[in-house]
């Protein structure tokens, strides 16, 4: 029985969880894998129990969870509150308790959503790639930081640090990754201003060696976004630091068309996996059954994939989805300007994906 720690969260989190974990316990059965699913509060929703983001208690129960399923945090309910007792603390606090320095962003255009990109349908024609961002160092969190009056002028500053450990690990996860998929890893830096880029290029060189059968790209940052653009397809793995790949990451997810159908896992190296949508929270169609929950529920796959090495289960719930989209189940946020077709709220959209698994 594997444990799997519930995080529902705020706005429309506790609607797409709920379809997410639907789906896992589905997909568990026919693995012959049962889950045991416990719920608690994150966020917002914490804040308004017991006054903080997160509370002891909730780390706890992750650290003894096979994985962590998470749907969103945050609202302007709780934007006028001091920035370090906002609710997304309690997700940066549960990803630095949990040791989670790996976050995997995969960016896939489904077949049937393809002219739903802002770009042509043959250039997002095949896009199958997966951002690998470091998630705990670099300019996020390097010291010294902060503002400070110099010669009467306002002055701020952060500092971009990286040391070899980090690099090193990171590293690893984009070419165990990439030996999953096409066996193909680019590592996007900025080598020719930053110091810290040559320290990147250097570790990723000394661990590709120990990968002869993946082969490896170096690309500088701005070269990379241009072709991400122009030729979005010939990605596969994305290495990169914590600025860039926070950046890059989004751009990527905007090749889909929809933020609504793109999951995210953050990895680390104490076997505990965080699953969760991208998307935020949407406070606006919270409760109405408007969201669309197929960016939750495909983090259930990565979460099959990953965490519990079940690349068969992964490969169900995935074209489960693919099959939902080709029959032709929209929600709201999926459909084309000037395409004349209903749409599904989120639990019905929830019953396709369990329709088509055969639950």
């Amino acid at each position: 029985m594997e444990r799997v720690l519930v995080l529902p969260g705020d706005g429309i989190g506790p609607e797409v969880t709920q379809q997410a974990v639907r789906v896992l316990e589905a997909a568990g059965k026919r693995a012959g894998i049962g889950f045991e699913c416990s719920e608690a509060l994150i966020g917002g929703a914490s804040i308004d129990a017991h006054g903080i983001p997160l509370t002891d208690d909730v780390v706890e129960a992750a650290r003894t969870s096979r994985a962590v399923l998470l749907g969103a945090v945050g609202g302007p309910k709780w934007d006028a509150m001091p920035v370090d007792t906002r609710p997304e603390k309690g997700l940066l606090r549960i990803r630095k308790e949990l040791g989670l320095y790996a976050n995997l962003r995969p960016a896939a255009v489904f077949p049937a959503l393809a002219q739903a990109s802002t770009l042509r349908p043959e250039v997002v024609d095949g896009i199958d790639l997966l951002v690998v961002r470091e998630l705990t160092g670099g300019i996020y969190f390097g010291e010294p930081r902060g503002r400070a009056i110099v010669d009467g002028r306002r002055e701020a500053r952060n500092t971009m640090v990286y040391d070899e450990v980090e690099i090193e690990r990171i590293s690893r996860v984009a070419f165990d990754s990439a030996r999953r998929r096409r066996r193909h890893v680019t590592h996007v830096h900025k080598a020719n201003v930053l110091d810290v880029s040559q320290l990147w290029i250097e570790v990723v060189d000394e661990v590709a060696k120990g990968y002869d059968d993946v082969e490896l790209q170096h690309q500088l940052v701005d070269s990379c976004a241009m072709l991400l653009l122009s030729d979005p397809a010939r990605f596969d793995v994305i290495v990169t630091g914590n600025l860039f790949g926070d950046i890059l990451s989004d751009e990527a997810a905007m090749l889909t068309g929809s933020l609504g159908m793109l999951p995210s896992a953050s990895l680390g190296d104490g076997g505990i996996g965080l699953y969760e949508p991208v998307h935020g929270s949407a406070p606006d169609i919270a409760g109405q059954d408007l969201a669309n929950p197929l960016a939750a529920i495909l983090s259930v796959a990565m979460l099959f994939e990953h965490t519990l090495d079940r690349p068969d289960a992964a490969a169900e719930v995935r074209d489960a989805v693919t099959a939902v989209l080709a029959a032709g189940h929209r929600t709201g946020d999926i459909i084309l300007e000037g395409e004349k077709r209903e749409t599904i709220g989120c639990v019905a959209m929830g019953d396709c994906v369990l329709e088509k698994l055969g639950a």
